[in-house]
């Protein structure tokens, strides 16, 4: 067709163009020759629209131009004059005529009906207006017989088709308009009110409704005689009325109506309103040109969704619509029958809840998490541990979460979602809550969910596909058809795709960075299906939800995640809710109570009890002490919770099954593996005997033949086991398991990160009731050994030398060993000052270290800063007596604060306040001076207050006060930090240098200086690199007579202060009798400003040392100045 139509004269420079993004550079000039062929050429026809606004706008203001889909807007106007002048071009409308016959083949042909069906078929009940608005007969007759060439107007050069029937859709109405005489007027709710007969509407016997004139041409339609038809399709357009009109002949003005589709009672819509630019298209979200290609015309990327279901997400769902969930599947679009069904069944497979102890469901938070280095020298990523009151919790638990962040997606872009927590924090039964409520209708943005444990992923062969991974490697094996599947791939963005346990595909290691991945047909292995779809090629635009721990090779690549999580395990409250529902659940109301008070009992195991898998452990063995009498009683370490639960089961099993079970969790351990082959077990008694006792089970969607271990937990206790039993450990080799002081040449990797804490357990504690009631006598003579091998290696170690988290590794191993020696020299060789900071304590942290501060005998003081310590760990700590001073995040502070005065704990309030320091401060981010805000604002609520002392120690003491929060944040934040500035009263050292420059500027310095009169004790001030000029060096010289008595050091190292400014400071330097140091080198000043200072430091025999080199004076000048005063210093 190209080659019927020359090229527009003018428009040469578009052939080289890729596409809109050159549209701001391209030479504007008049479009000359035909358009046709410009439109079939690469240039983004929004050029056009630029271009012609470029033309109208000659001599007036520019405008900006703008590439981006987004940006981009359309006038009418412009499209109206386009189609007019691509319709006055001679040789256009010739090659119009030369494919008219070709047109008529095509669009009057009898596919026309099937065409019809196909578009629309994918367009929900809820969009069809009624049944009896159906297509006229007469409309699907004339399209059935396509005509002859003799039937044809001879000239075919002004040969036009016959005009359409108007259509009118459930969205919009678009129809060829006559003139405004030949019609009645009619306003376009009323012609939605009409009742139609046969599908039909005859305008001839409509009333015409009387309109303000004002308003006719936007609610008055006028549509020629014939029949119209509904047509229901999707909402994309704006609300109101569209013209696009044009001249000449071939093209018929249109008028497009959008909105709901009136009822009988509804007042027809105020009529004025203005158009804006043309809509996005439906079949191309974010682009709003007209010639955007639909989603047919991109074969590799996905198609979108066009039905209602797509329309959901496109919209912000409220927690009632979330409520308002169950009535979504009597609004689905009609799918395919077999896709139906696969949808009902799949509902069916993931709505079923866990029977017993596993349906116990207590809502914990999802904290929003970050992944970030471990030090500065390590490439290791770790998670972030923000502090307990700034945690940013994911509102609406897990349904809102995944809305929130699927709409913070890019378009067609597969979006990857990050659940991370330590192993027994409850991610598997998170990961199958995500698929109960998708099956439940709580996540409607959602077509389609599968789960798929990532045990199930290690499986060797080539034979594998995409259909596989979804249909067949899940839990529950499911039945689809092809159709099925190619319905599911046309619409990724509704797909949500649950990886559990991502650490279990660190043996396929490297899928992560493989250079391709497979075509969707291509068989392959279950690696390259992993590469497909975490490189975007497979099943493009799905969301991804990862369940993994926070540590590994694989969760590495997780901090480019588009959304990661955390899972913050069980509260105080909700670790006792769980006792609680887990004896209602287990049908022993009756020892609810007694349960819990065995609990509290026992403060440590109550601090384990974050981890609902150790939760759920001592619920197990509560309920089998108190089936045997009312003097039960609960073990005071993790080693006796899993030597009582495994106790009696090991006993009754065959000989030396447990300490093969053992070997085995050890070897598969080192490894980084969790899941085993039945062939792997020693003799079918022992599997049969390992499966009775729940030791090892199948896991959900394993095969036949494949078993793993419960909890992770519980295999670290067996491994643990195993090193105690085993005499194939050396000696030597015994200390490096412990992972105290990790070796640089091979060192151990601490997988099985709760083996060294069991292995001192089992080493050290009495062997009647820990080592000897799990194994016979005559295996444990390898024990004693070892345990002088160990105890040796512990009183050895130097706990001052050990890094924080090596520290609390060491003080649980102690407590573990409940051995006095062990214990006494640990908690005795603690330093004084113990930092944590940046170190995450956990409650049982919190737990050990406050046991061992009150065994040591001395005082401390803490760093808990960054530690993301909760309230109750802090207030436990800060009560010690044996804790003098403690920092901690401002925010946790003042949480405690108001935590125990509304408690009434006035005594531990006022031992808080004493206690906490902030000195030095150091502000690095706005927060920090909000904070130190905050703190200043209670202490002047305090001082209002008749029953309390004034000034809180922490601000009455701070001397010590840096501020580097950079360029950008500088400026904002240093108008808050003077207003509360004052309140230091003993602030000596004030520090505004940073590396990056604050750039607090004149106006910064204007506002310090007024507060000089109060800082009477303030003995160095920092003012280097703030970008001040003379005005604020006149400022300060203005100021520095307060500090006179008091200041030492004064520097302005690297400012732009020039002669004025030079002058102003010399002036006033006579008057600081207490300065001793002062520099002033990088600044802008000449010759004449250095004599001037050096003149004035004659007068004053206290001064020690002026720095005054910079560039700007010659270096004579300054030689012969310092020549004269050695004081004064080049350096």
């Amino acid at each position: 067709i190209s080659c019927l139509c020359p090229w527009p004269r003018g428009w040469e420079s578009l052939s080289s163009l890729p596409g809109s993004s050159q549209c701001a550079t391209m030479e504007l000039g008049p479009p000359e020759g035909s358009y046709l062929e410009l439109l079939n050429s690469d240039a983004d026809p929004l050029c056009l629209y630029h271009i012609y606004d470029q033309m109208d706008l000659a001599g007036e203001e520019e405008i900006e131009l703008y590439s981006e889909p987004d940006t981009d807007t359309i006038n009418c106007d412009q499209f109206s004059r386009l189609l007019c002048d691509m319709e006055g071009d001679e040789e256009t409308r010739e090659a119009y005529a030369n494919i008219a016959e070709l047109d008529q083949y095509v669009f009057q042909d009898s596919q026309l009906e099937g065409l019809s069906k196909d578009i629309f078929k994918h367009i929900g009940p809820d969009e069809v207006i009624g049944d009896s608005m159906e297509m006229p007969a007469e409309v699907g007759q004339k399209s059935q017989k396509r005509p002859f060439p003799e039937e044809l107007p001879a000239d075919l050069k002004h040969w036009k088709p016959a005009e359409p029937p108007t259509v009118v859709t459930g969205s919009f109405l678009v129809g060829p308009v006559s003139s405004s005489s030949t019609l009645p007027c009619l306003p376009l709710p009323a012609l939605f009110n009409q009742e139609p007969v046969s599908g039909r509407m005859c305008l001839e016997e409509t009333d015409q409704m009387p309109m303000p004139s004002s308003s006719s041409s936007l609610s008055c339609l006028n549509l020629p005689e014939g029949p119209v038809q509904f047509v229901p399709t999707v909402s994309t357009l704006p609300q109101g009325l569209w013209q696009i009109s044009g001249t000449g002949t071939g093209v018929s003005s249109i008028f497009i109506y959008h909105g709901e589709v009136p009822q009988a009672s509804q007042v027809p819509p105020p009529s004025g309103l203005t158009v804006h630019g043309l809509p996005i298209s439906p079949d191309r979200p974010g682009s709003t040109s007209p010639f955007a290609p639909s989603a047919t015309d991109l074969p590799s990327m996905p198609e979108p969704a066009l039905t209602s279901r797509a329309n959901m997400t496109e919209h912000k769902t409220s927690p009632t619509q979330s409520q308002a969930a169950g009535e979504v599947s009597n609004k689905l679009p009609k799918w395919p029958e077999p896709v139906e069904q696969f949808y009902r069944s799949l509902q069916d497979t993931y709505r079923a809840e866990p029977a017993g102890p596993d349906g116990i469901l207590v809502e914990v938070d999802l904290v929003q998490a970050r992944l970030e280095r471990s030090s500065s020298k390590s490439l290791e990523r770790e998670l972030a541990t923000p502090d307990w009151a700034e945690r940013q919790l994911a509102q609406g638990g897990l349904a809102e979460g995944l809305l929130a962040a699927k709409e913070r997606r890019r378009p067609r872009e597969t979006q990857v979602i990050a659940m991370l927590g330590k192993a027994g924090q409850g991610k598997s039964y998170w990961a199958g809550a995500v698929s109960r409520a998708w099956a439940c209708g709580r996540l409607p943005q959602y077509d389609f969910v599968f789960s798929v444990p990532c045990h199930c992923l290690n499986r060797p062969g080539d034979v594998y596909r995409l259909q596989d991974l979804l249909f067949s490697l899940g839990p529950r094996p499911l039945l689809a058809a092809d159709e099925v599947f190619s319905h599911i791939v046309k619409r990724p963005d509704r797909v949500l795709l649950i990886l559990d346990a991502f650490e279990e595909l660190e043996g396929q290691d490297g899928f992560l960075h493989s250079t391709c991945g497979p075509a969707p047909a291509e068989p392959c292995s279950l690696r390259g299906l992993l590469a497909g779809l975490f490189q975007k090629k497979l099943l493009r635009g799905c969301t991804l939800l990862l369940t993994a721990r926070p540590r590994g090779r694989l969760v590495q690549s997780l901090s480019k995640a588009d959304a990661l999580f955390e899972l913050s395990g069980f509260s105080m409250q909700q670790a006792q809710a769980y006792v609680m529902r887990y004896f209602e659940c287990s049908g022993m109301t009756e020892h609810q109570h007694r349960a819990l008070a065995l609990l509290r009992d026992r403060p440590f195991l109550l601090s384990h009890s974050h981890s609902p898998t150790l939760c759920r452990a001592v619920c197990q063995l509560s309920e089998a002490l108190l089936e045997l009498g009312e003097d039960a009683e609960l073990p005071s370490t993790l080693t006796g919770l899993y030597v009582g639960l495994l106790g009696r089961a090991a006993l009754s099993g065959p000989p030396g099954a447990l300490a093969e079970l053992a070997k085995l969790a050890w070897e598969l351990g080192r490894r980084h593996q969790s899941t085993l082959q039945e062939d792997q077990l020693p003799s079918a008694d022992v599997r049969t005997w390992a499966m009775a006792k729940g030791l090892v089970q199948h896991p959900p969607g394993a095969t036949e033949s494949e078993l793993a271990f419960p909890s992770f937990l519980l295999q670290c206790f067996l491994g643990a086991l195993w090193l105690t039993l085993s005499g194939e450990i050396k000696d030597k080799e015994l200390p490096q398991y412990l992972a105290l002081t990790p070796r640089k040449k091979r060192p151990y990797d601490n997988w099985l990160e709760g083996v060294p804490r069991f292995l001192t357990g089992l080493i050290f504690q009495p062997r009647a009731r820990c080592l000897g009631a799990l194994v016979r006598p005559s295996a444990t003579a390898l024990a004693d050994r070892k345990q002088k091998v160990l105890a040796r290696y512990l009183k050895r170690l130097q706990p001052g030398t050990l890094r924080a988290r090596q520290l609390l590794e060491l003080l649980h191993c102690a407590h573990e060993a409940e051995e006095a020696g062990i214990w006494q020299h640990v908690v005795q060789e603690l330093p004084a000052r113990l930092s944590f900071l940046g170190t995450r304590l956990t409650p049982p942290d919190a737990h050990v270290l406050g046991k061992a501060l009150e065994a040591a005998g001395q005082d401390f003081s803490l760093d808990l800063r960054s530690t993301g310590i909760d309230p109750s760990g802090l207030g436990s700590l800060v009560g010690l007596s044996c804790v003098t001073h403690f920092r901690a995040a401002l925010s946790d502070t003042v949480v405690l604060w108001e935590s125990l005065w509304q408690h009434g704990e006035t005594e531990l309030l006022q031992a808080a306040e004493e206690k906490f320091t902030i000195e030095p401060f150091k502000a690095k981010s706005l927060k920090d001076v909000e904070d130190l805000g905050k703190l200043v604002q209670t202490q002047r609520t305090r001082s209002s207050s008749e029953d309390t002392a004034g000034e809180l120690p922490a601000v009455r003491d701070l001397k010590k006060l840096e501020f580097a929060l950079g360029p950008i944040s500088g400026p904002q934040a240093f108008p808050k930090l003077v207003r509360i500035l004052t309140a230091f009263s003993s602030l000596q050292h004030l520090d505004l240098d940073a590396l990056s420059e604050n750039k607090i500027g004149d106006e910064g310095v204007s506002q310090l200086s007024a507060t000089f009169p109060q800082l009477k004790s303030l003995e160095t001030l920092n003012l280097s690199q703030n970008s001040i000029t003379d005005l604020g060096a006149c400022k300060l010289a203005e100021g520095l007579p307060s500090l006179a008595a008091s200041l030492l050091r004064l520097s302005l190292y690297n400012n732009c202060i020039c002669d004025m400014g030079a002058e102003s400071l010399a002036r006033v330097l006579p008057d600081m009798v207490s300065l001793r140091v002062m520099d002033v080198q990088y600044n802008k000043f000449t010759a004449a400003g250095a004599q001037q200072l050096a003149a004035s430091l004659r007068k004053c025999p206290h001064v020690e040392t002026l720095a005054m080199w910079t560039p700007t004076i010659p270096f004579s000048v300054q030689e012969h100045l310092q020549q004269q005063d050695s004081r004064i210093s080049l350096r």
